[in-house]
């Protein structure tokens, strides 16, 4: 059955990485969501946060063909049980109609927007949320003449995580010899893995 998974990807920053991950949902004929990019808790390591809904067998797969690319340093996904995540939204709205709306002030405070930008013709309002959150005020702000809305992609942080700089401070700290598990992720039951 088909839910929505967040897909985090560590990676080092190379020209190419985001395309050859990218490529890989083409192949497998998946639809992304949403996709962000930025630097991670490590200099020179970034941070791919990847929504797709598909079942958890087809997940695990593209899990492990993104954790084989040479660029790559670990992939995890989790449900969104398992994370605490976020999107930002954008909202343009007439200047000359919202001017004199005080009821538009109080659904604003109410949806914890706050404005950005104000000119003559137009103003500009910034929220963050879940997608129903933002999607909301859009349907509020439309009677006041919205004429642009935009919504970033996710961000997500893992509830049970202690940061990817622990795990590789455990990756330099074992032992000459010791074994190396490698997608250890693919045997947790949730495709949850705790770092």
């Amino acid at each position: 059955m088909k839910k929505e998974f967040t897909i985090t990807v560590y990676g080092e920053n190379q020209i190419g990485l985001l395309n050859r991950i990218a490529i890989i949902f083409v192949r497998r004929k998946i639809n992304i969501d949403s996709m962000n990019t930025s630097p991670s808790e490590i200099v020179g390591i970034h941070r791919f946060t990847i929504l797709i809904d598909e079942t958890e067998e087809v997940v695990r797969k593209v899990c492990r063909q993104i954790e084989k690319q040479v660029d790559v340093l670990k992939v995890y996904f989790n449900t969104e049980e398992n994370i605490v995540w976020q999107e930002m939204a954008l909202y343009k709205v007439s200047t000359e109609q919202i001017a004199e709306k005080a009821k538009v002030e109080r659904l604003l405070r109410e949806f914890g927007a706050r404005v950005v930008a104000i000119t003559k013709d137009f103003t500009i309002f910034e929220t963050t949320g879940h997608r129903e959150e933002t999607d909301k005020l859009v349907k509020v702000l439309e009677p006041y003449g919205l004429t642009e809305f935009v919504r970033s992609a996710r961000i997500a942080i893992m509830k049970s995580s202690r940061g990817f700089h622990e795990k590789l401070k455990e990756f330099e700290q074992r032992a000459p010899g010791e074994e190396l598990i490698e997608n250890e992720y693919l045997n947790q039951r949730q495709g949850v893995f705790s770092m």
